[in-house]
């Protein structure tokens, strides 16, 4: 029994502590040093249909200092790699010094899919998302709203808490969100260090977040 209770409580430490170095990494936009050259790399989350169309006319105004650029696409996803490598073919600074390279994890959640099924699936890309994000290293992640984009960013934030690297998360909402937010804004806009809406009454709604017209 007083093992028992040694254990329980050394796990009740530990889940403190986790959960007061989440809150300090979270917004601490201080932390965050890009590199010696100056260069921002950065993990583009690209999602099916309109999230992908609205991240590359959002990237279309990132300079060259943004590189490389990494794209995560959900598997099972078939349009986003096309429209991704046409983008930087055609892309005025692709030189030899700003690269991209397209990574795949799987789906957090198919439309229509269950909630209690998406947090299996949802469990299940993070335990690719982590291993990833933890090689690439990046210095940001951008994304707005496709569900693949969550387990990214808890993996982006488990760098922080480790101490590993401060990782900005910024998270734009899609233009077709004007009243109410999508679930993935609902979870992410309490843990990104920017959070991007792009109608006046979510601005109103939501006093976090940063609105500056339609952004895409």
């Amino acid at each position: 029994m007083a093992i028992l209770f040694a254990t329980s409580c050394l796990i009740l430490i530990l889940c403190i502590l986790f959960v007061v170095r989440l809150y300090l990494v979270i917004g601490n936009v201080s932390k965050y040093e890009p590199d010696s050259k100056g260069r921002v790399t950065v993990l583009v989350v690209a999602g099916s249909g309109g999230h992908t169309t609205e991240m590359l006319r959002l990237m279309e105004h990132l300079c060259c200092v943004f590189s490389p650029r990494f794209y995560v696409i959900a598997d099972s996803d078939r349009m986003s790699e096309d429209k991704v490598s046409t983008f930087e073919k055609c892309k005025d600074c692709n030189t030899s010094d700003s690269k991209f390279s397209i990574y795949r994890i799987p789906r957090s959640r198919e439309v229509h899919q269950s909630w209690s099924s998406s947090v299996v699936s949802t469990l299940g890309a993070l335990w690719y998302s982590v291993p990833m994000v933890f090689r690439l290293r990046p210095d940001m992640v951008l994304c707005n709203g496709p569900g693949t984009c969550v387990p990214l960013c808890l993996a982006a934030l488990l760098l922080g808490v480790l101490g590993l690297k401060k990782v900005l998360i910024v998270y734009i909402e899609s233009i077709c969100r004007v009243e109410s937010m999508s679930l993935t804004g609902t979870i992410l806009y309490h843990l990104a260090d920017f959070f991007f809406v792009q109608w006046p009454c979510l601005r109103d709604r939501y006093p976090k977040s940063i609105f500056l017209g339609r952004i895409v």
